[in-house]
């Protein structure tokens, strides 16, 4: 049995956020049904990188990505008859969660206060991007524009250039953390007490999380951090360093003096090691483009291997940057069976992420893969929420499924 079993969860989210939350559940046992429209896709059915190179909203790897071990139903929630089956999975569910802009879901009468009619201790998390409530919550957006308002584009880029902009919706993938967590503990709380609870996410205010100590530093010494590239105020040599190869490149960081010291002695103590330029980190800094031109010729000469393998023998703290298929290679991932095959109706045989953890007791496991849009519409229709065969066909022809 896993921890989450026996655990329902009507999921009406899109995009990331809500469905790496429910995910998590999703692969330690409870029942997750996602649940989408054929007339507005999901967003990320849309986009790629779609299997074979051929688009579709059935085809696409980022969509499949987060929505592994869950079944998909199809329902319009435009329709007149939307709504009451809504209502239905509300009733079924343990946790409802939804990522509409904010006031959709009380315009559709399935806000917290009409769910709590239905069923007095249903959890509903509501994630959005700025909250329910407040000057800027209706604005809409995603995860990218919101990794501006937070500040990280004003950090990431060099300090002689427009900022670079981090890659992909970056408080999308922070805030399923926060989520995630908060849903487990309101599970506890309705446990112990038999009372449900209304969450309000905001994904912004989850990613300004990950800037507190930049934050703090403000508040505090009233000092504004700027962009540094792959530089760190501490540290020299910090960068990314070409090795031998096709876009191969190693990272290495040293802090100390006895680093320093053993970064030398790898690199077979070569004479500019030896100039007073060099000799402190203060002095270092001071010369960091001419350093960085030197490490540059050592590491030049290797196989990224080659110079992760000396340098952390040395104790040097370096790794490769990698690519994807670096990663899908990796021997830890394999090993701790971090990815999972399992056939998909469309897609056929594909690779899957699984859990990044692992509970002693209660592993997860991949048995299903992400769903085509509307493919377990007959399971759950006639088996989770107990419709009659005649009535399911009938709402079928009706369009209610569309």
């Amino acid at each position: 049995m896993q921890i989450f079993e026996g655990i329902k969860i009507a999921d009406f989210s899109w995009v990331i956020v809500g469905p790496r939350t429910t995910q998590y559940f999703a692969e330690h046992g409870a029942t997750v049904v996602r649940i989408e429209t054929t007339s507005h896709p999901e967003t990320l059915r849309t986009g790629g990188p779609y299997a074979d190179m051929k688009p579709g909203i059935n085809r696409s790897g980022f969509y499949g990505r987060f929505n592994t071990n869950k079944y998909g139903a199809s329902l319009n929630l435009n329709h007149p008859k939307g709504i009451e089956i809504a209502k239905r999975f509300v009733k079924w569910a343990d946790i409802v969660v939804e990522a509409f802009v904010p006031g959709r879901m009380k315009a559709w009468g399935l806000h917290y206060e009409e769910l709590v009619k239905i069923k007095p201790d249903i959890i509903l998390l509501s994630t959005s991007n700025q909250g329910q409530s407040g000057p800027h919550a209706s604005q809409p957006g995603y995860g990218v524009q919101l990794a501006s308002l937070a500040g990280f584009t004003h950090l990431t880029g060099w300090p002689d250039r427009a900022p670079a902009g981090l890659y992909g919706a970056y408080t999308d993938f922070v805030s399923p953390h926060y989520t995630a967590a908060v849903l487990g503990a309101a599970l506890d709380y309705r446990r112990r007490t038999g009372n449900g609870l209304y969450i309000d996410c905001s994904q912004f205010e989850c990613g300004v999380q990950f800037l507190a100590p930049v934050i703090l530093d403000y508040t505090v010494n009233n000092k504004i951090w700027n962009r540094l590239g792959n530089r760190h105020p501490n540290a020299a040599p910090h960068n990314a360093y070409p090795c031998k190869g096709d876009d191969r490149w190693c990272a290495i960081a040293v802090f100390s003096e006895e680093e320093w010291r053993a970064l030398c002695e790898a690199m077979g103590h070569p004479a500019w090691c030896k100039e007073e330029r060099f000799s402190t980190l203060p002095h270092r800094k001071s010369n960091e483009e001419d350093l960085d031109r030197f490490v540059e010729s050592w590491t030049a000469k290797r196989t990224v291997e080659e110079v992760v393998d000396t340098l952390e023998r040395a104790g040097i703290a370096a790794g490769l940057v990698a690519k994807c298929e670096d990663l899908y290679r990796d021997s830890q991932f394999h090993h701790r069976h971090f990815f999972w095959e399992l056939p998909h109706c469309e897609m056929g045989m594909q690779t899957w992420e699984g859990s990044s953890f692992l509970f002693s007791k209660t592993p997860s496991e991949l048995h299903k893969a992400a769903p085509c849009l509307g493919e377990d519409n007959d399971h759950v229709y006639t088996k989770l929420l107990g419709m009659s065969d005649e009535e399911f066909t009938q709402l079928m022809t009706e369009g209610v499924f569309d």
